[in-house]
């Protein structure tokens, strides 16, 4: 008996230059909306005159800001991977995070993905010969070119369909 589970072929990974495109737009994207909630901050601070949260702005230090940028991080892979299984770059670069079966993993691990961002030079980690970063191994999935990965998972289902007998007659 034939297996009837997609497993993930490796030719279908995303090139290391889509890696490294994906992660120059992220990181854009990331500072637009950095530069947004300042501005909405700003805005409430000017319109209802909220003082205290300017002052509090002012006096966070740079452990503030770190802590302020690990969860704005986190926050925008995690929704975007675990809602979408892409983030900004990776819809632009048409490339999709997949598990092995090549399907949208759960929430659970895309938080662990996410989490493990923040791994130092994990941005560089694609680099090396299996085109998988860190945060890929560690959390069992792959970045995965969407149009191919599509193509080749219809091919295997309908592969699977031939000799099967139509119970429609």
């Amino acid at each position: 008996m034939s297996n009837s589970t997609y497993i993930l072929d490796d030719k279908l990974l995303a090139s290391n230059g889509s890696r490294f495109l994906n992660y120059i737009l992220d990181l854009a994207a990331f500072v637009l909306i950095l530069i947004l909630i300042g501005f909405v901050l700003g805005i409430f601070i000017g319109l209802f005159g909220m003082t205290g949260i300017s002052l509090w702005i002012s006096s966070m230090g740079d452990l503030g800001w770190n802590c302020v940028i690990i969860v704005i991080s986190i926050v925008y892979y995690t929704l975007m991977e675990g809602f979408f299984g892409r983030s900004l770059g990776k819809f632009i670069t048409g490339t999709i995070v997949v598990d092995e079966n090549g399907e949208k993993p759960d929430f659970g691990t895309i938080f662990k993905r996410s989490l493990c961002r923040l791994i130092p030079f994990d941005a560089f980690s694609f680099l090396g010969s299996s085109g998988r970063g860190w945060h890929d191994s560690i959390s069992d999935t792959y970045v995965v070119n969407k149009k191919a990965l599509d193509e080749e998972v219809r091919m295997f289902h309908e592969f699977k369909l031939i000799g099967v007998q139509d119970t429609n007659d």
